[in-house]
């Protein structure tokens, strides 16, 4: 399946991490383009906004109708997770990757695991590894679709959900391993590329 970039999206929307949802251990750039996943715990506030036991972030940027599309350049990591997440999620504590629980998202493990969220979780297997994902989500069908960029192949959807809320995008570089995520930026150590579009 051919990747759908732009179906009849009318406007793009730049992206950027938020700080107020980051996990104390995440470091965000000043531009909020990029994320590291840090040794030490930061003494930021804790919000009812910011997670406190997942590694992860949010982007800034909501969406609560029509259709949206963002790219997650993930060459060369080990881990991660990509995906969008309703606006309630439970930010405290551990947290389950599941629809049932208002997240929807892929992962990749041990350089090498793919899996959909879909609670239960359901192993993929791809024909390359994944350089950069695709995110494309219907608000209005339920639909959240993951796609290889590179090898324009579909990876996984979740059809058939039920969105009620705001939904936001979602990272999380999981492991510490020392690697750079990024949004917008050129350099080989970016992680996260997003081209928003609604």
């Amino acid at each position: 399946m051919a990747v759908v970039v732009n179906p009849g999206l009318d406007r793009s929307v730049d992206v950027t991490l938020d700080p107020d949802t980051a996990h104390p251990k995440l470091i965000l750039s000043a531009d909020g383009k990029q994320v590291t996943h840090g040794d030490t715990r930061q003494n930021l506030p804790d919000t009812p906004q910011r997670f406190d036991k997942c590694p992860c972030v949010l982007g800034k940027q909501s969406f609560s109708s029509g259709r949206f599309y963002f790219e997650v350049q993930v060459r060369g990591k080990t881990a991660w997770d990509v995906g969008v997440v309703k606006e309630s999620i439970n930010r405290k504590g551990k947290i389950t990757l599941k629809p049932q629980n208002g997240l929807w998202t892929v992962w990749l493990r041990n350089e090498n695991q793919y899996k959909a969220l879909a609670g239960p979780s359901v192993p993929l297997t791809l024909r390359e590894k994944v350089e950069v994902v695709g995110v494309f989500v219907d608000y209005e069908e339920g639909l959240v679709s993951f796609y290889d960029v590179k090898s324009r192949s579909h990876i996984y959807s979740f059809t058939g959900q039920s969105f009620t809320e705001k939904l936001y995008p979602y990272f999380s570089p999981d492991l510490n391993n020392g690697e750079v995520w990024g949004l917008d930026g050129a350099s080989s150590e970016t992680l996260l590329y997003s081209s928003l579009l609604c």
